[in-house]
């Protein structure tokens, strides 16, 4: 049954006539009749003795007019339990895991202070796919992600970032010399790598490719997402790894990393904010995105009337 219904009776119980009821919610006259005599059918009991002087509830209306006001008092509970949860600031992003060791915490920091009302945030790591995936699904507000290939972006907002640069790093001990090495040289140490799906990864095959070579010439392959056991273990000499120059900026400045690169590999990957066109104009998520380019410091990921949806072509 429609609270409509018991809302019109208790308000016929109040005022003991159909015209102030009528008046009240805005209806007919002859609508609050047919809503009552609606319930007298249902309920199969005469609610109202109508005397001359109004509207009397009967005995047996007295008992349902108690439970019409618990029901619609539920149900007003509920809409405001709904009106604050629709209310409350809420966040849900997903990244990949460069930015999020990176950037992130940086980004974070500066967004939390200037939200510290946040009532509920939410941030995943995920590689690209995953991540637009769970855009599309509804799942994140945004996602941050750093990609090398095709993505099925097409009718997502694309609000492109500094690019990254992948370096190869080792620790100097391996005397891997200057920063521009010839692969046989790399190709002597064990290499840490990332799991299928991470765009470090497929633009590395993809460099061994075009030269004809691929993960298996090197004499050892760890296969690890921890970010900082990775550095943690090339710093310590146990290999060599093609990783995010933003993930090792304090190592290579103490010394205690080396960045290589290979004549001819291709060392660039896109990197993007990704969201859905219509809610590029919602307070929050402009917010974070300012928090973003304080970080990156290029004032590139600001929201700009020239950003368009994308093609679905990077």
């Amino acid at each position: 049954m429609e609270t409509r219904y018991l809302k019109t009776l208790v308000v016929a119980a109040e005022t003991g006539n159909f015209s102030r009821t009528a008046e009240i919610l805005n209806l007919t006259q002859s609508a609050v009749s047919q809503r009552i005599k609606f319930l007298e059918e249902h309920f199969g009991q005469q609610l109202f003795d109508r005397a001359s002087t109004g509207l009397v509830l009967t005995r047996i209306g007295a008992r349902i007019i108690g439970k019409a006001r618990a029901i619609l008092t539920r149900e007003q509970e509920l809409r405001d339990e709904l009106e604050r949860f629709s209310s409350e600031k809420r966040l849900s992003l997903c990244c990949t895991p460069t930015f999020g060791t990176a950037y992130l915490p940086r980004v974070l920091n500066r967004f939390l202070l200037q939200n510290a009302d946040l009532d509920d945030l939410k941030f995943i790591f995920a590689q690209p796919d995953q991540a637009i995936k769970g855009l599309l699904e509804g799942d994140f507000d945004l996602a941050v992600i750093e990609y090398c290939q095709d993505l099925e972006l097409e009718g997502l907002f694309i609000q492109p970032l500094p690019e990254d640069e992948l370096v190869f790093i080792g620790a100097p001990q391996l005397d891997l010399g200057e920063e521009a090495v010839h692969l046989d040289d790399l190709q002597r140490h064990r290499l840490y790598a990332r799991r299928d799906g991470c765009s470090s990864k497929r633009l590395l095959q993809q460099n061994l490719e075009k030269v004809g070579s691929s993960l298996s010439a090197f004499p050892g392959l760890v296969i690890s997402d921890d970010l900082r056991l990775t550095i943690s273990s090339v710093e310590a000499g146990n290999g060599i790894s093609f990783i995010s120059r933003s993930l090792v900026v304090e190592q290579l400045a103490a010394g205690t990393l080396r960045a290589h690169r290979v004549p001819d590999f291709r060392q660039i990957r896109c990197r993007s904010v990704v969201l859905h066109p219509h809610r590029t104009a919602e307070p929050l998520l402009r917010t974070f995105l300012d928090c973003i380019e304080d970080v990156c410091g290029t004032g590139s990921c600001t929201l700009a009337a020239e950003a368009v949806p994308a093609d679905g072509r990077q």
